[in-house]
């Protein structure tokens, strides 16, 4: 089984493809590829995934996907663990390695991902940058913490056991 396969939003494309001039794509994920990625991520849904990318050789033989990448996802509220749709936009920079190549240690540049066979795997590096992109611990719109002292219930106060020696209350 290859690994396109087993991957939920598969979208390869060819190194040669790019081009001198550079390529424009436009991604979306399938209603199935969405579940998948759900499962994936554990949410309860995504809804949608679109992705706008304009890709360019660069020098030294990586190449650049510059754009955009847009979900409706649904995530369930860490304070009234409720489900809520919100919309995910993230700012999309990668630059793709040839095979062999590593990524470098630079935090101020795109992230960097390697390639195998010739082939980037879009689909991939996207999913990675959605999940990257989620909230880990999302509120849904006008869910609050309670103030401290809110629901709070005071026990009643016990006697203490000790008090008839002292000949005391407790």
């Amino acid at each position: 089984m290859s690994d396109e396969n087993r991957l939920e939003f598969p979208r390869s494309l060819p190194w040669a493809a790019v081009g001198p001039e550079g390529r424009h794509r436009r991604l979306e994920a399938t209603p199935a590829e969405c579940a998948a990625l759900a499962l994936r991520f554990g949410i309860p849904a995504i809804e949608s995934l679109i992705a706008e990318l304009d890709l360019s050789n660069e020098p030294g033989g990586t190449v650049r996907a510059r754009g955009t990448l847009e979900a409706r996802v649904v995530q369930t509220c860490v304070i009234t663990l409720e489900p809520f749709g919100e919309l995910v936009r993230d700012e999309v920079d990668l630059r793709f390695l040839p095979a062999g190549r590593e990524p470098a240690d630079d935090a101020e540049g795109p992230d960097e991902i390697p390639t195998e066979h010739g082939v980037m795997e879009l689909g991939e590096a996207l999913a990675e940058q959605l999940s990257l992109a989620l909230d880990p611990y999302p509120r849904a719109p006008g869910a609050s913490l309670p103030e401290v002292g809110d629901d709070v219930v005071e026990e009643p106060r016990r006697r203490n056991p000790f008090a008839v020696l002292k000949g005391g209350k407790a």
